[in-house]
């Protein structure tokens, strides 16, 4: 899911009049890349809540420590 998508790219599908509905299909797919990197990050972040809860319950530190680690990790993804 590791797709570049650059300005110039856009630009250059939008420079070609004949061809707007590629400029479309580049924005769309942007779009949806955007929207699936999302819904896999919440769903991510959901299951590493879910193991800490577990690990918390069962009294298990290792575990809870490692996904604790994994979550932070993912969150500061984000801000970079």
């Amino acid at each position: 899911m590791e797709n570049y998508y650059s300005y110039a790219d856009f630009m250059k599908a939008m420079a070609q009049t004949k061809k707007v509905s590629e400029a479309e299909k580049l924005l769309n797919e942007i779009y949806l890349d955007l929207f699936l990197k999302h819904i896999h990050r919440s769903q991510q972040e959901e299951q590493l809540m879910k193991l800490i809860d577990d690990a918390l319950d069962s009294n298990d530190r290792n575990a809870f420590y490692e996904y604790s680690r994994q979550l932070q990790a993912l969150k500061c993804e984000d801000t970079d």
